[in-house]
């Protein structure tokens, strides 16, 4: 495969740059398997396109704010951080990375400031902020910024709005740096909605990372190096989703991500128990899904490990007229924009 036959024209007025208000007022595409008519319906209407019996499964990571702004003597430098390694040290991107070096200190306030300890050749830094992890959690809040898409625009700094925009209602295990973004539809009442309909809920964790935003630079898909996520499911989510399955009901992920941690964390025929640990799982045209019967997701870009994914789980022409039909009619792409629930094929 190649990364072009993942490639499509998006009009860039399609990309939002605020939520809907309220959060369950988006829009909703919905994808039958096969080659079933599109309906163009709201988020609000899950509740009766799901069954009694079936069950979501969502991310409950929450996102930290993980951009900062420093200095390295003179130079301007802004890191975003993606991947915790531990005791303070957490796997970051920097701009610009070029001079860099370790060993070098770049300070971020008078009261923080982390020290450079490796740099690979693709210009990732390791840093260590010589605090320990629940106090650099608190300094991030003093100082950092939410972490939004590139193509997300806003002033330096950020918007106060963005800490609360930019994460799910039910975000719990603080360490993502990207949000679970099909999550931030739900609302309370959506949730009591799908709950008198006979919906069950179970919530899993996958910290999201800035490389969910790395475009894929080569050519050939195969040669894609996908950034390592750690994530975990817990006993008691296991067995939600066994149950759901001995009683005959459907599994609904609620994003790419709790599809990649479902399909980690499965053996070969698809049996889910407790599991964590680090992931690179790259789901592509291909790959068996084994979990999931349909998939809640937002509209992913073009040429995207996420656009991938969702061609894994339906089909590759199926998703691409599915964005064709979405482009035509001005449904919202992206972070902040319109979702879809797509049947597996």
């Amino acid at each position: 495969m190649r990364t072009s036959d993942f490639d499509f024209d998006l009009p860039r007025e399609l990309i939002a740059e605020r939520p809907a208000r309220p959060r369950d007022a988006s829009r909703l595409l919905v994808v039958p398997a096969g080659d079933g008519a599109f309906a163009d319906r709201a988020i609000r209407d899950l509740p009766a396109l799901l069954s009694p019996g079936d069950l979501l499964v969502h991310n409950d990571t929450r996102v930290i704010p993980a951009r900062l702004r420093g200095r390295r003597g003179d130079a301007a430098i802004e890191v975003t951080l993606h991947k915790a390694e531990g005791g303070g040290r957490w796997r970051a991107f920097a701009r610009p990375a070029k001079r860099l070096k370790p060993g070098q200190r770049i300070a971020f306030a008078d009261d923080f400031a982390a020290s450079v300890t490796e740099k690979n050749e693709a210009g990732e830094i390791l840093l260590d902020f010589g605090v320990g992890d629940a106090a650099l959690l608190a300094l991030l809040e003093r100082h950092g910024e939410m972490p939004l898409p590139p193509y997300i625009k806003r002033p330096k700094g950020g918007e106060a709005g963005d800490r609360t925009d930019y994460q799910t209602v039910y975000a719990a295990r603080e360490g993502a740096v990207a949000a679970p973004t099909a999550g931030l539809h739900f609302t309370p009442e959506l949730f009591a909605a799908l709950e008198a309909r006979g919906v069950a809920r179970t919530f899993v964790t996958l910290h999201v990372g800035a490389g969910t935003f790395l475009p894929v630079k080569v050519e050939d898909v195969s040669q894609h190096v996908m950034h390592a996520e750690w994530g975990e499911v817990s006993a008691a989510s296991a067995a939600a989703i066994a149950e759901t399955r001995k009683r005959g009901g459907r599994v609904v992920t609620v994003g790419t991500t709790s599809l990649r941690l479902l399909e980690s964390a499965a053996d070969e025929i698809g049996a889910i128990r407790a599991w964590s640990g680090d992931t690179r799982l790259f789901i592509t045209p291909g790959t068996r899904i084994r979990t999931a019967d349909m998939l809640l997701t937002n509209f992913h870009l073009p040429r995207s490990t996420l656009f991938m994914l969702v061609a894994a789980f339906a089909g590759l022409d199926r998703m691409k007229a599915a964005y064709a039909h979405a482009i035509a009619r001005r449904y919202r792409f992206f972070s902040y924009g319109d979702a879809c629930l797509i049947a597996r094929a």
